[in-house]
């Protein structure tokens, strides 16, 4: 009998059983496949990104300051002498030592559980926001100048200068509300954009490098501004010794946004407006287009075609008005009893944390800013109710600097993935 004589098998399948290469079953498959690369590629982004990296510079922060604040509270000291002995006396004390801390800094910028007013309750964060605003504010300046790859190190000068502008204006003038207010606002923009303009205007024509220029300015605005305050014409106030201007007339201060009762004021809320604003720069319109091929690549966008000296001046402008917008929200909403050569607060400096920290980006900078604004608000109630210095707070920024620095040691040390390359 030959091959083909003998029985063979039945080709035709088993209902319901699938065949290979079968286009219904592989589209089956690659469906219930597909969420899972989705969500696995979404964690992989987010481990890679730079937001996680961000927080996580932040928590380190937080854990070193944790070991320093247990290392100079007395209690720990004492039971650290007998930690074999009794170690949950020991670990009791860094408990309550850290806690304590960290508490009070919560009670101080979020919410006072302590009081039995609600609205004393929630009168820390009302604080934690007004001492956000020029951080916002601040912190756009010196991130959008990072977009265009432009270190902007003179924040301090553009606050003295557009604070100091928006003061006269603020105090030598009689006007209706509905004017005043506007134009000194307007005004202190104008002279902070033009100072900043200045640094961008030597970057593009001379090449100068931004941050000697900038660090100089600094000196230039603050030697101004002394000397502002010792002529009557201009800041000083007459018959005092005092480099202080004149207390702000009540048509130039900026409202409170909450009542008597809160310090908040409007300068939060032109905070906010900032941040929309330059989101649809950045985002929505062609400006902000040129403003990132610059900070990508100045000779790539040289030749297609943009102008990048101007692009240098025109961003710097901007950065400066709203680091001179960060000196009105001083000078008009914070402290409205005159201008001194303090007015800046640190906070010129402190905007490049706040940048460094949002990534340059407004959304970010807005949280960082607030998460800033949160420890100046808390650090005086830690200082007060822990009896802990409030340089601590100063301490735990430094360190979120350093390790928004070492993005590799962060990783490493969360053994979190290698960022993409975009």
């Amino acid at each position: 009998m030959t091959d083909t004589d003998k029985p063979q098998p039945d080709p035709t399948p088993e209902p319901g059983t699938p065949e290979p290469g079968d286009t219904k079953v592989d589209a089956a498959e690659d469906a219930s496949a597909a969420p899972r690369e989705r969500s696995s590629s979404v964690l992989r982004e987010i481990a890679s990104g730079d937001a996680l990296s961000g927080v996580l510079a932040v928590l380190l922060a937080f854990l070193v300051g944790s070991v320093m604040i247990a290392s100079t509270d007395a209690n720990v000291r004492e039971t650290i002498g007998y930690v074999t002995a009794r170690p949950s006396d020991f670990f009791s004390a860094v408990w309550d030592a850290v806690s304590g801390a960290y508490s009070a800094m919560f009670r101080g910028a979020v919410f006072n559980n302590l009081v039995d007013d609600p609205a004393q309750q929630w009168r820390p964060l009302t604080e934690t926001l007004k001492f956000a605003g020029p951080l916002i504010l601040g912190g756009l300046g010196v991130g959008i100048a990072f977009r265009a790859a432009l270190f902007n190190i003179g924040g301090r000068g553009q606050m003295l200068l557009g604070g100091g502008a928006a003061a006269w204006v603020g105090f030598q003038l009689d006007l209706p509300m509905i004017v005043h207010l506007p134009l000194a606002i307007l005004v202190g923009m104008v002279v902070g954009g033009l100072w900043g303009g200045l640094a961008g205007l030597l970057k593009a024509r001379t090449g100068a490098h931004e941050v000697i220029v900038t660090i100089m300015l600094n000196y230039v605005a603050y030697y101004l501004l002394f000397w502002a305050l010792t002529k009557e014409w201009l800041l000083a106030t007459p018959g005092s010794v005092n480099p202080k201007s004149p207390p702000m007339k009540e048509s130039a201060i900026l409202p409170k946004v909450l009542g008597d009762r809160f310090n908040l004021h409007l300068g939060f809320v032109l905070a906010l407006v900032a941040v929309l604003v330059v989101w649809w720069l950045l985002s929505r319109s062609t400006l902000g287009y040129r403003i990132r091929a610059v900070g990508e690549n100045p000779n790539a966008a040289r030749a297609s075609g943009i102008n990048v000296g101007r692009t240098y001046v025109v961003v710097m402008m901007i950065a400066g008005s709203l680091l001179g917008l960060a000196g009105v929200n001083q000078v008009l909403g914070t402290v409205t009893s005159g201008v001194s050569t303090d007015i800046d607060a640190g906070i010129g400096f402190d905007a490049i944390t706040v940048a460094l920290l949002g990534r340059s980006r407004p959304l970010g900078i807005l949280a960082a800013g607030i998460l800033f604004g949160a420890f100046k608000a808390g650090g005086f109630t830690m200082q007060a109710s822990e009896n802990i210095s409030v340089d601590l707070v100063l301490v735990v920024q430094s360190l979120i600097v350093l390790f928004l620095a070492a993005p590799p040691l962060v990783r490493a040390i969360f053994r979190l993935p290698a960022q993409e390359a975009k």
